[in-house]
């Protein structure tokens, strides 16, 4: 059912190159805030992370919350200052998108993260599937393997193959954990 996403399709293993990571063939770090906070937040971490050893640089400037009363990030401004900090450093940047209407404003951003609650927005998949950056898709809370591999399939079927697979734990009937 996912001709572009199965292993059988490609028996060779997919590597996406950003910057100089090699995503599938060596080990990758990819690191930083949840939410981009301020300038000076998301500075300090950038710098820290580079220092580790990290390959590329993550924030989220636009978070989906459960909450509607919880931070949902700083928006393009985010997106401004988490492209700043990566420059500073020589980080790429990974951030979340959440909406397809925001595609313009990732224009800096070197892989754009589809989080586990938009794994099936299926409008976003099939718009990211038109660009030719690499794609970080998350795994959803309750998603089966298949399920991800078919919304890959979606981003896929539109011509890009940089997608990158990402398992992001599991939900289980704990309730004081998340993953």
């Amino acid at each position: 059912p996912y001709p572009l996403a199965a292993r059988t399709g490609h028996p060779e293993d997919t590597v996406v190159s950003v910057g100089k990571a090699r995503i599938g063939q060596d080990f990758c770090l990819i690191v930083g805030p949840c939410a981009v906070e301020s300038s000076e937040q998301v500075t300090s971490i950038a710098r820290q992370v580079s220092a580790a050893g990290a390959q590329l640089l993550r924030g989220g400037a636009f978070k989906p919350r459960t909450s509607p009363y919880t931070f949902g990030g700083l928006g393009a401004e985010g997106l401004e200052l988490l492209c700043r900090a990566g420059r500073e450093t020589g980080l790429p940047v990974v951030s979340e998108i959440t909406d397809p209407r925001q595609l313009p404003l990732f224009r800096e951003v070197d892989v754009l993260q589809v989080g586990a609650r938009n794994m099936q927005n299926f409008e976003l998949l099939k718009e990211l599937g038109k660009i030719r950056k690499p794609i970080l898709l998350k795994r959803g809370l309750a998603n089966t393997l298949d399920e991800l591999l078919m919304s890959a399939e979606y981003i896929m079927a539109g011509g890009n193959e940089n997608v990158i697979l990402c398992e992001r734990g599991i939900r289980t009937f704990e309730t004081s954990t998340r993953n």
